[in-house]
């Protein structure tokens, strides 16, 4: 296996500190935060450069807060200095993990997302003859992932022992009661260790269990079969692989094997084979907005674009009349 040495002088270098930082503001111009870091930019970006240099940097504290969409979330937001750094970071060593993940990982990857995802499924449920699913959530994934086992599957193609401190730093500044455990929903460090985490299941779904119609969005995953039986046997093995080697376990609720004439509720929409439909949880909330005037111009055109990749004219037409 190939491993990758002297990363680090490429992470501290100049350029890409203040590519870093470029992308941290990117349509956060002129927030606050991003306009006092850029107010004295080159001495900021100088005392970044030589703090992971020497490496004394410390991870500040995070803003902590709540979101509300399908469900409730913390989010841990670090501070603008932070975030470059995370960027820094991630700007050398993502390229290296991602050549490594399996085609049909969508989360937080460049040229995937949520709507590559769906057309994914719809190909899946259009060309192969498979008549049920079992779709499957882990448990609170980022608050359980053993930060031993993150490491030790990093290590497999990162080498240079300063990147590893440097990850060691980030991974376990979230001070969390339960030691060793967690990671900050809210990184951008975050999105990547996730995907390297969970990329060893999808290695074993792909190579050891061999099966093609699977797709994975961050800690949502599915796939599709003919028999149920099959299906509930991959379940149990893919529960044991999980607790064995991963600590993680299987959200009871959220783990189920279902026909596919039911519809499968995935990233938004609910979709059978010939047609497609929008979660109706979804659109009560946004009926909900429409009724109380909250709805502004950016969430309108994002609900436009939202039910576009959807059989939902009528719906739509009905909503705004």
């Amino acid at each position: 296996m190939k491993r990758h040495n002297n990363l680090f002088s490429q992470v501290i270098d100049f350029k890409n500190i203040h590519s870093a930082y470029l992308k941290t503001r990117k349509r956060k111009r002129y927030a606050k935060k991003a306009l006092t870091f850029t107010f004295n930019l080159e001495r900021n970006l100088v005392v970044i450069k030589k703090e992971l240099f020497l490496q004394n940097y410390k991870h500040g504290k995070y803003n902590e807060f709540f979101v509300c969409d399908s469900k409730k979330r913390r989010i841990k937001a670090p501070c603008f200095k932070d975030r470059v750094i995370h960027h820094s970071l991630c700007n050398i060593i993502e390229p290296i993990f991602d050549k490594s993940f399996v085609f049909d990982s969508y989360a937080c990857r460049n040229g995937k997302g949520t709507h590559k995802g769906i057309k994914r499924l719809k190909y899946f449920l259009k060309n192969r003859n498979n008549d049920y699913c079992l779709k499957c959530d882990i448990s609170k994934y980022f608050d359980s992932i053993n930060h031993d086992i993150l490491i030790f599957l990093i290590k497999r193609k990162i080498k240079d022992k300063k990147i590893i401190r440097l990850i060691r730093e980030i991974i376990k500044s979230i001070h969390e009661d339960e030691a060793g455990k967690g990671i900050p929903i809210g990184n951008l460090t975050s999105q990547l260790f996730a995907n390297i985490y969970l990329n060893e299941l999808d290695q074993f779904i792909k190579r050891e269990l061999k099966e093609e119609s699977f797709i994975r969005y961050m800690d949502d995953f599915l796939i599709l079969g003919k028999e149920k039986r099959e299906m509930h046997i991959l379940k149990e093995k893919i529960k044991t692989f999980l607790t064995n080697n991963l600590k993680l376990e299987f959200n009871p609720k959220k783990a189920d094997v279902f026909p596919l004439f039911m519809g499968i509720d995935f990233l938004g929409y609910v979709l059978y084979k010939d047609y497609v439909l929008l979660r109706k949880s979804t659109v009560k909330r946004f009926l909900k907005k429409m009724e109380n005037n909250t709805a502004d111009k950016g969430g309108i055109n994002a609900w436009l674009a939202y039910a576009g990749h959807a059989n939902s004219f009528k719906l739509t037409k009905a909503v705004f009349k």
